[in-house]
Formats: C-alpha cells, structure tokens, sequence
C-alpha cells in the first residue's frame, strides 16, 4: 500500500530580524535572514531556567476576578489571559483576548477601550468569501496589535451539528470544506498583523448545555472526515500559534488530555508546530494533560490548583514528566511568538482607524445577508414609499449581538442586562430604523417596539410597506431551548401579516429558527447578528443598493424532529459552568449522524428541511450550464459556466458536489469546492475548482489513512444542496493518502 504525503509541514517563519542571543540576554537583530522561528525559540529555551519556563505555560485570568478576589496581573493590559513571558530573555508577556468577532473588553476593564464589532462569524461564513474572512482578521489583528494584546482567542471553527448552541454564531457553519477554509483565512489575516491567532474548540464542542460534564462520543472515522477535517484545513490555511482544547471530554477523555486528539491527530498526523493550550478552567491535571500533550494551562483562577504551575515543576524534577518534555512545550509557545512576528514586533498602543475597519464590518453584513423569500419581487422596496411601517427587536437603537467571551462593545452600544455583565444582551448602534430613513428620506417611517401585538398590527394597517425586525439571542455558556423566536414574536409576525399582507420580516438570529408564519409574508431576510453596520446593511439590502448575495453556512430546519436529536438534556440537570464541578457525567452519541453532518443528515435520511444548506437569493438570476469533471493526474478539477440572465449585476455562489454511491465505501454529497462571481447582466464566466482528495475519501482506521475508493462517482453543481440539476459521472482511481 503506497501512501501519498497530502500536505506539506508547516513552512519554517523565516523572521530575518532577530536572533535570540544566549551571551547577551536578549533577542538581538540579526542579517542571517535564513534564522527560523524554531532555531530562535530553541535558542531561547536553552537559555531559561526552569520557572521560567513554566512561567510559561500557565496563564492567569488578566483582569480582577472575583473569585478569590484576585487582582489584575501586574503588567497585565486587561484582558482575558497573561502570562509574564521572560523579559532578561526578550521574551514578551503574553496578552491574551477573545475572539472571532473583535477585540473584546470584558466588564470594560480598559475604560472607554472600545473596538470594531465585525459580524458574527456564521455571518462571515455566509458570505462565503475567503477574502473578506482575511480582511477581517486583519481588522482585529490591527485593533488587537494597537492595543496591547499579542494572542487572539479567535479561530472558532466547531461544525453545527446542533442548530439549538449558543455558541453557533461564532463558529463558520456546518460543512468541514466552508468551515475550514473560512475559519483558516480569518486566521491568517490575524497573524499577518504580528499577532497570534488560536483555532478552537478542538474537539466536537457541539452544545452548551453540560459543556463540562458531556462527553461527545462518535468513532474516529466519522470524527476525521468532518470536525477534525474541519480542524485539519483551517490549519493548514491559517496556520496558527495556538490551538485551544474545549471543556467537553472526547469519548470519554477531557480533551485537554486527549493523547489521541493532541499528540496523535493534532502534533503527530497534521505535524503541528505550534502551542496547545486549554479553555478557561478546562485543565484537569498535571501529569495527564502534560503527557496526552497539553502544553498551556489558560485561566489557571477557575482551576482548584494550578495544575501547570508547582506541580509540574515537581512532576518534571522527580521526572514524571520528562525534561525534553517541558523544553517542547515552553519551545511551542515561543516558537509561535516568533514566527507571527510578535517579538521582533511587539504590540504598541496606537490609534486606531475605526472607519477604515467599519468598511470591512458593512460589507460582511452586506455580502452575509441571505434573501430567503421574495414573492412577487416584494423586495426590493421602492423609494417613493409614502409611508413604512417598522416593528420590532429595538431597530431604532442598533441590531442586536450574541453574547459571552465573544462580546464586543462599540462606542455608543446599547446594553440591555440579562442576569450578569457577562450575559448582557448588547446592541450596536447601527439603527436599522435610521437607515432606512436614509435609503427613503420622503417616507413616513414609522417604528414600534411590537410589544403590543395589537398596536402593530393597527399601525401597519395601511402602511405601504412594513418591516418587522424578529430576533432570537444566543449566549456562551446556554442553549436556546428550541428553534422557535422567543417573546411571542411568531404571534407578532402572524399577526401584522395578516393587517398588511406587505409584510418584510429580517431575522436577526445566531442560527436557524422555525418560521411558522412562513406562508402570511411575501419576503424575508436573514441578518444574523450584523455588527458595526449591521443597520445600514439591512437597509441597503431591503431598498436595493446591495443585491444580496449571502448563502446559507447552515440548514434551517423544519422543526426539531428533523435533527438527529430531536430533544436536548434539560440544562437543570447539569452544569455548563468551569467553576462547577459535575454531579454527573453523560455522553452526547454523535454516532447518528456520523461524517453526516447538516445537510448530508438530510440527504441521507430523506428530509426536506426549511431551507437548505448553500440556499440563498437575489435580485437578479443566474443561469449554470456545460458542467465538466476531468482528472489530470492525480487532480480532480470541476468547472462550469455561470450566467447573469437578469437585469441588474450580481454575485452567485456555484457550488460542487460530489457522491459515492457505493453501497460498501460510499457517502452522501459532499461540498468539494465553490466559486464567488460577480456579473453584469448578459455576462458570463467560466468557474473551476480543483477537489481536495480527503473531500472524496474515507478514512480508513485500519491503516489510520484516506482511501480513495475506485470506483464511478457522481458530480454535481447548483445553487444549494438540494438544488444541484448539473451533473456529470467521472472514474476515480484508488489511492491512500496520508491522515
């Protein structure tokens, strides 16, 4: 069996400006541009005492906690993590924050430190855009750079296996390919800015509900083609400095010791080169976790010990833990800061163009925006309007943001408490209400908040348009308890559709919701938490000046019994807190679904779900046609033409498909690959994507490699997922290829 090396090995950083100097004491500049981020951090680890070295491989909360009354960090900026680095040596303090959608700034503990609200990430993965994904990293890698902080808590790539998660709206869909290659670019336009991104939660952190009591069981199999896979290319893309472990245990292992996640899977199949560390209050040994590869314990104030602190120390001198153990994991962390560029280019507190960045924010929402419905061309509204009515989910203060770690709080924002800071339901202030008196300064435009029903109902009698704004808000830590939009909004929708029959509902949601009112309205958008422009987005959608263009990272549901687990553990009955030890422990059994995650699910079990995975409309329409599928050499490249046959310009996404249907070694459609192209009326152009091989493979357990099945497999192309009319047959040979 000839097993072909698929990837290649992280490319050494090649710094060029420093090299640690053992007989100076510091990372003194150098003209030898072929010095390496290993050979540096090798240099400097040398050189470290031991404590110094552990100093490195715990962090403290960074800001006051209020357990155990504990002060912010001496030398900390006031963020989520701080380790004192090793300053004799040049080493810099690690300032660590959250996450994917900005700089965070919890419980405001740098006064008045406010920064760019970028769109949730399943907002970004709707765009389906792997250049905006970059810019926007970017943006919070300069906002992260200017204020202090070298470590970003960023790169949530978990697969939605469950649509009901908080924590939905910061992870980048449902298919490992889109997840992946997303998640991988808004890594690496963080690190372009000298900062080092982490990828998380590494492993099948499905659900909020139990976080820390629930073990998620699958076989590696499945596990290898769809979450790890996901995993798998965002690092290659991106390759970030860390990856942060989740609190939940991987068949029936804490991830944070998982030695098949970490060192077989993670360090040794996919050679990472990089530091492991784990979530706030996830580290649940010394010995165990040091030796399963763990390499960093986070947030060592939520642990009963700080297991990675004396212990270790202990463990390595009575030599529990090896010597060239320790040297690996310090070697890891350092290595990282170096080959961002976070040494020879420390952070410096600098302004900041927030305008600059509010492009980027705007045109994610404008791009992530998903048309669901347009019956009889209802949208886009016109702007002789005489008279619009606005309803709902505070659309004349902002558009509301998901809560939890990842919170980001821009100057001016609306802060509704909801129990805690740390849960509070925060508004951007993009009004929605005031952007759409822009889009049509002769209207009347009228708002109402719709919490009487009734008073909506009568104000949008009449009216000649009317928008009802309906959100559902989703948290760290809880589940929403269904797919239904809470606070009686269907009842609402129900109701001022049936007043006016011109009816435009935007949903402002983390994921998929149920829609019974589906039938009364004529139009519908999907605005997921928008961010800094969310509200001028909206507008620009509804009256026209942006022709959507967002397609669905994730499928909508009919109702709950379509899901491969109709019902989740009532979340009394557990704990999702790091400060709570469990009563008990249960496992989540992700072998029902398996690899088929998300519209694969539905494919497999013959389901017609509310709106399918890829789905999305627009103001114009798009012609595919000429599908070929041709192998050259050991590649598989698929291409197609793609048309404007409407009347205005417009972005499609073409997406490709592939099926085995062997009933041995098969699988369901799987998306290998897509194109985003933007056309004039009339035009058309000619789209290719070279396939991934793992994309068409299983992996195979037996011999811990992918096996390319010989065999006929069947290629299609389309809209969506269920809406795939091109299709092709090509032979593939066998191959294996290397986990």
């Amino acid at each position: 069996m000839k097993i072909t090396n698929l990837r290649s090995c992280f490319s050494l950083a090649i710094v060029g400006a420093a090299l640690f100097n053992v007989e100076h004491g510091w990372a003194a500049h150098s003209t030898d541009h072929k010095d390496s981020a290993d050979r540096r951090a090798e240099a400097a680890v040398k050189a470290m005492t031991i404590d110094e070295k552990i100093s490195l491989l715990h962090t403290q909360v960074g800001f006051p906690f209020p357990i155990g009354n504990t002060p912010k960090p001496d030398g900390a900026v006031g963020s989520a993590g701080y380790a004192p680095g090793v300053p004799r040596l040049g080493i810099p303090a690690l300032q660590e924050s959250d996450a994917s959608m900005g700089v965070a700034n919890p419980s405001n503990i740098r006064p008045n430190d406010n920064a760019t609200a970028l769109p949730s990430s399943m907002m970004l993965a709707a765009t389906f855009d792997p250049d905006l994904a970059y810019r926007g990293g970017k943006v919070i890698g300069t906002e992260a750079h200017a204020k202090g902080i070298n470590v970003m808590l960023a790169g949530g790539v978990n697969l939605v296996r469950e649509p009901r998660s908080g924590r939905n709206f910061e992870n980048v869909g449902e298919d490992p390919l889109l997840a992946g290659i997303m998640g991988g670019y808004s890594i690496k336009g963080i690190q372009s800015k000298h900062v080092v991104s982490t990828i998380k939660h590494y492993a099948l952190n499905a659900q909020e509900t139990g976080r820390v009591a629930v073990s998620s069981d699958i076989k590696e199999g499945a596990a290898r083609e769809s979450d790890l896979l996901a995993f798998e290319l965002a690092i290659e893309k991106g390759q970030p400095g860390s990856v942060m472990t989740s609190y939940n245990q991987y068949n029936g292992t804490y991830t944070s010791e998982n030695a098949f996640l970490i060192n077989q899977v993670l360090k040794g199949d996919w050679k990472y080169k990089g530091w492991v560390m784990s979530d706030w209050g996830a580290t649940a040994s010394t010995e165990k976790a040091a030796l399963a590869g763990l390499d960093q314990e986070s947030g060592e104030n939520l642990d009963p010990v700080i297991y990675f602190g004396e212990p270790l120390k202990q463990a390595v001198q009575e030599g529990r833990v090896s010597q060239e153990r320790l040297d690996d994991m310090a070697m890891r962390v350092v290595r990282s800061l170096f080959a961002v560029g976070a040494v020879d280019h420390p952070p410096k507190l600098t302004d900041i163009n927030f305008k600059a960045h509010a492009k980027v924010a705007k045109a994610t929402a404008e791009q992530g925006i998903v048309l669901l419905k347009n019956d009889r061309n209802q949208l886009p509204l016109s702007r002789t309007l005489r008279r619009i009515v606005v309803i709902g989910s505070h659309a004349d203060a902002g558009v509301l943001s998901g809560g939890g770690s990842a919170q980001v709080t821009p100057i001016g924002s609306l802060v509704l408490p909801a129990g805690s800071d740390y849960v509070s339901q925060v508004y951007h202030p993009s009004s929605p209400l005031k952007a759409i008196q822009a889009e049509a300064p002769r209207a009347q435009v009228v708002y109402d908040s719709g919490e009487d029903i009734q008073q909506a109902a009568r104000l949008a009698k009449g009216a000649d348009a009317v928008i009802v704004f309906a959100q559902q808000w989703a948290t760290e830590g809880v589940d929403v308890p269904d797919l239904s939009l809470p606070d009686n909004q269907d009842a609402l929708i129900e109701v001022v559709a049936k007043a006016n029959p011109r009816t435009t509902v935007v949903l402002e949601t983390g994921g998929p919701v149920k829609m019974p009112w589906l039938n009364r309205v004529p139009a519908v958008l999907e605005a997921w938490y928008s961010g800094a422009k969310g509200g001028e987005a909206i507008a620009g959608v509804l009256f026209g000046s942006v022709n959507p263009s967002g397609r669905l990272p994730v499928t909508f549901p009919q109702d709950e019994s379509q899901l491969p687990r109709s019902t989740m553990r009532d979340p009394s009955t557990t704990t999702s807190s790091p400060f709570v030890v469990p009563e008990e422990f249960f496992s989540e059994n992700y072998n029902i679904e398996g690899a088929d995650v998300g519209y694969k699910w539905y494919e497999r079990e013959g389901k017609k779900p509310l709106f399918p995975f890829g789905y999305g409309l627009s103001y114009t329409q798009f012609k595919y046609s000429n599908l070929n599928a041709e192998t050259r050499g050991s590649k598989l490249v698929l291409s197609m033409d793609v048309t404007n046959r409407g009347r205005v310009k417009g972005i499609d996404t073409p997406q490709f498909y592939i099926e085995n249907p062997s009933r041995k070694n098969g699988f369901t459609s799987r998306l290998v690959g897509w194109d985003r192209v933007e056309l004039k009326p009339g035009h058309t152009k000619r789209v290719k994507v070279t396939v991934d091989p793992r994309l068409v493979a299983r992996f195979d357990e037996r011999f811990n490699s992918w096996h390319i099945h010989a065999g006929s497999y069947n290629v299609s192309a389309g809209a969506n997922a269920m809406d795939r009319p091109h299709k092709v047959r090509v032979r593939l040979d066998e191959r294996y290829l290397a986990p």
